[in-house]
Parts: structure tokens; C-alpha cells; sequence
């Protein structure tokens, strides 16, 4: 919240704090805006019982260096109560090269898990059943390669693939607005992701095919209006490619999923989570015709804001951290990653990767606000917020309409632009004062110790190296090279491409082979 005197306040989005609020600040259309939890329009939860049925799912965002690093603290996770995993994968795996690539260097296994074959996504699900854990996947452009080794993976376990959950972000317009891990230019990258859609729903049924991403959007400085707008405007896009494939919005817009960024303005947070339930339920009905209630839900992710991080006093970090979970339990998510107190330094430590658990734990057991669903709802304040962060994101909605939908927007520059000047001015307020940062500009402490940080070495591209190159030796030359080919005519011919995605990572294709292979169809994107 800014702070410029008492009488002149504002929230992040530039909506003005009253010093007060009272019925006649209350939406005139509350009680429809409402509803029931569990029913349309999903106001105040996508379930009927919420928290009091089934905690939401404590998926703690976790992969560094090699495979086998990774499966340790995803075990570790496991083993103290976390529900979920949620995979981070490194640079190079992202944009499409293999860690012995060139354009890999210095990069290996530094921001997440190295992942270049089946042999690597073997080594980072051992010992985990994946038919009986959901997972989820930070993934965009390779996302359809990392779901097929996934799928394979679970093949391989002897899984029933109709049971196997979880989800891939598969958002690449965000990649293009906020992010940059894009390959290919939107259009055939939108083809990718519709292919994914249409095979899921015949053989993953389970599986969250895209989570529309806020979180990166945010992170690169949006409003939280424009995080709400621009996400939701990319789902339209995303349902409108879907509809113009032939597909049933009933059908996939029951796996559509989302995910928001929890930042430190405590009650805007919560109202935009409210606010985004009841604009996508109305978009999937009145726009795109959906009828059944499953398709008109958005259920959500949400990861505590890694941009609000600070370097100095790093322990600072921790209420920080905690009120953003809360925010987003008493926002209603469906899942949560709360950060470590040292990510503003580094990758964070099995010692605060558990602190930020228990956290989550200690809200959902000590604190009472799962005993019942939706508890602020009827507050004056939160629900006139609500309101006007709903009618914000429309406007902008709108805007990116008349410009031609989420694509053309951002092939416009529009997006970037928007994200550009909310990050320039929220800086200024900073540098200004009137925005305080406790131990940035404000209760400034001078030199601190620095807490014990991860550090992954450039050896691990050594070691992946040297199994991508005893993995070319063994694999039958004729079967891969065959595969690949059956990508390149799939790609060119506009058929889905997934089942010979599968087909390739079976025969031992590794993401940059396949990736390479698109590329020489479809080109990359030039920003």
C-alpha cells in the first residue's frame, strides 16, 4: 500500500483506501456476485466445504542440479507433509537445448533440474509412485516434451494413465509479456498447446492441461489488476484456439487451471482471488457458452511473491512470506508454494525449503482459518475491493478486445508496455518513500551476516554431458531418427503432434533433438 499522508491512500493497483467502509460501499448486486461456495459463481470457493473437507494442496516448488539432487528433496518434502511436488526446471531445459548444447553453458542445473532425456525424469522420480502424487510442472515451451517423459515415466511404473494427475503450465503468452522462455512465434506455439488439450482429454483425463500463469506477469512488476486482467484475457485466448480446434469447452475447460502470484498487500490480494472466480465463471458462460459448472471454475495455484523479496535483512522474508499464504488460503487456492527466506540470494536450503512448509502448515492446523469457508466474506472493505478490481481487469479486458484478443495485444506491445510503467512507477514510490520496504528504505540495519546459501557448480554440465553422450551410443540410431521424422511431418502437416512426442522420448529423443526439430518447421520467435 502506498502511504503519502492520512488522508490519501491507495492499494498497488492505484484503487483508492478509504479511512472507512459501510454498507453503502457494498456492491449492489452482492448477494448474486455471492452465491454459494461450490456453485456458480464460485465467489466464495470452487468447493462446498472448502478447507473443511480437504486442505488445499502444499506443493512446495523445488529442483536444482541433477536429477538425483532433486528426487533427495522432493523425498525430504514427502517426508514432512507436503502433498504435492512441483518441479523447477533449469534454463536450458526451458528454452529447448540440451546441456551439452553450446547455448547451455553456465546454466546447467542453476535455476532448476537439468532434464534432457527419459533416463533424467527416470532418475528424478525414483522411488515416487506417480499414480498415487499429483505434480506439477513449471514448464512453457517444452512443456508438451516434459509431459510426454512424464507420461513415460509412468508407463514405465505400470501406471493407469486415466488416473495420473497433476499439470503443466503450458503458458506460453505470458512468455512472450512478461517472462521470455518462449522458442517458437505464438501461433504455432498456440497449435502446440491445443494438441496437448485434445490428447489429454483422451488419454490424461486428470491431467491440468495449462495453468494460465499471473504469478510471472506480476512478478515482472504488474498491477494486481493488470496480473488479473492479463491473465484472464490469455485464458480467452487460450479457449478461443481450443474452440477453433473443434474442441468442447465443457470437456477442457474442466482442466484449465491458473496461477497467481500472493504479493504484500493483504486484502487486495485476497479480493483479486475472490475477483477472479466470479469474472471467469461469467467469461466461460456468457462468452463462450459453457454449461457445465466444472468448466466455468478457476482453480487456481498461487506462489508467495518472489519479487517482493529482499536481499537485506533476509529473515525479514518470513512474515512476509506468511502473510502472503495466508492471503492466498483465505483467498481460496487450491495450491500453495510459499518461498524460502534466502530466495532474494539464492536458490533456497533444505533448511528453509522446510520453514516454508511449516509454514503453510502452521496456518492450515493453528491458526483456525480453515474451520470456515470463505471468512471474509460480507466485509465492507473486501467486498467493495473486490468489486473494482473485477470492474478494472474488465476495462482492460476490453482493451485487449478491441485490439484484437491476448496474441495481437502482445505482438502490439501492450502487455509490455502496461507491465513496463506499473514496475517503473512502483519503483519510484520506493525510492521515493512512499512506498515502505522494511530494511530497504526504512529500519535500515548496516552490515548482516549472510545465512548459509546453495551453490550448484558448473560440473554438473560435465556429468550430464557425459550421460547424454553414452546415451546416443546405446539408443537404436534407425528408431530415433524415424521418430523425429514423424515430428517433422506431423508439425508441417498440422496433425497432433503428442502421440509422436511420446513416441520419440520413448526411443530415446531428448528434449533439444525434439525441440531443434520444431524449430527447423516453425522457426523461433524474435521478441
Amino acid at each position: 500500500m502506498k502511504e503519502t499522508d492520512a488522508a490519501e491512500r491507495t492499494t498497488s493497483s492505484g484503487i483508492p483506501v478509504q479511512p472507512v467502509y459501510d454498507r453503502a460501499d457494498l456492491p449492489d448486486d452482492l448477494d448474486d456476485r455471492l452465491g454459494a461456495p461450490g456453485e456458480a459463481p464460485f465467489t466464495r470457493g470452487v468447493y462446498p466445504e472448502m478447507y473443511r473437507q480437504r486442505l488445499w494442496t502444499m506443493r512446495q516448488y523445488a529442483g536444482f542440479s541433477t536429477a538425483e539432487e532433486s528426487n533427495a528433496r522432493y523425498h525430504y518434502l514427502l517426508s514432512q507433509g507436503a502433498r504435492g511436488l512441483s518441479v523447477a526446471f533449469d534454463l536450458p531445459t526451458q528454452i529447448g537445448y540440451d546441456s551439452d548444447d553450446a547455448m547451455a553453458e553456465g546454466e546447467v542445473g542453476k535455476v532448476g533440474v537439468a532434464i534432457d532425456s527419459l533416463e533424467d525424469m527416470q532418475r528424478l522420480f525414483d522411488g515416487i509412485t506417480l499414480e498415487g502424487v499429483t505434480t506439477s510442472m513449471t514448464i512453457n515451451a517444452t512443456a508438451p516434451v516434459l509431459l510426454a517423459l512424464y507420461v513415460a515415466v509412468a508407463k514405465g511404473q505400470g501406471a493407469d494413465l486415466k488416473k495420473l494427475g497433476g499439470t503443466i503450465q503450458n503458458d506460453i503468452l505470458k512468455e512472450y509479456a512478461a517472462r521470455g522462455t518462449y522458442i517458437y512465434p505464438p501461433r504455432p506455439s498456440m497449435r502446440f498447446i491445443t494438441d496437448v488439450f485434445a490428447w489429454c482429454a483422451n488419454e490424461v483425463p486428470r491431467w491440468n492441461t495449462i495453468s494460465i500463469s499471473g504469478y510471472h506477469i506480476r512478478e515482472a512488476g504488474s498491477t494486481a489488476a493488470q496480473e488479473l486482467a492479463f491473465t484472464l484475457a490469455n485464458g480467452i485466448a487460450y479457449v478461443e484456439a481450443a474452440q477453433a480446434a473443434g474442441l468442447d469447452v465443457d470437456v477442457f475447460g474442466k482442466r484449465l487451471s491458473f496461477f497467481f502470484n500472493a504479493h504484500n498487500n493483504f486484502f487486495e490480494e485476497v479480493a483479486k482471488f475472490r475477483a477472479a472466480r466470479h469474472l471467469w465463471a461469467r467469461i466461460m458462460k456468457d462468452r463462450f457458452g459453457a454449461t457445465e459448472p466444472k468448466a466455468m471454475m478457476c482453480r487456481f495455484h498461487t506462489q508467495t511473491g518472489g519479487s517482493t523479496l529482499t536481499a537485506q535483512q533476509p529473515k525479514n522474508n518470513i512474515p512476509r512470506v506468511t502473510l502472503q499464504a495466508l492471503a492466498a488460503v483465505l483467498g481460496g487456492t487450491q495450491s500453495l508454494h510459499t518461498n524460502g527466506y534466502d530466495e532474494a540470494l539464492s536458490l533456497p536450503t533444505e533448511e528453509a525449503a522446510g520453514l516454508a512448509l511449516r509454514t503453510q502448515q502452521v496456518i492450515a492446523h493453528e491458526s483456525g482459518v480453515t474451520d470456515t469457508v470463505d471468512p471474509l466474506a460480507g466485509s465492507f472493505f473486501v467486498e467493495s475491493l473486490t468489486a473494482e478490481l473485477e470492474a478494472e481487469a474488465e476495462r482492460l479486458i476490453e482493451k485487449i478486445d478491441e485490439m484484437g484478443g491476448a496474441v495481437a495485444a502482445i505482438e502490439q506491445g501492450f502487455y509490455q508496455d502496461e507491465i513496463a510503467q506499473a514496475a517503473y512507477e512502483a519503483q519510484l514510490a520506493v525510492e521515493r518513500g512512499e512506498q515502505i520496504v522494511v530494511g530497504v528504505n526504512k529500519y535500515e540495519e548496516g552490515d548482516v551476516e549472510v545465512p548459509e546459501l546453495l551453490k550448484i557448480g558448473d560440473e554438473i554440465r560435465d556429468r550430464q554431458a557425459e550421460r547424454l553422450a553414452a546415451l546416443r551410443t546405446r539408443r537404436d540410431e534407425a528408431a530415433w531418427s524415424d521418430a523425429l521424422n514423424r515430428i517433422e511431418r506431423a508439425a508441417r502437416a498440422d496433425e497432433n503432434l503428442m502421440p509422436h512426442v511420446l513416441h520419440a522420448v520413448e526411443q530415446w529423443a531428448t528434449v533439444g533433438e525434439i525441440s531443434h526439430r520444431l524449430r527447423s518447421v516453425w522457426g523461433e520467435y524474435g521478441g
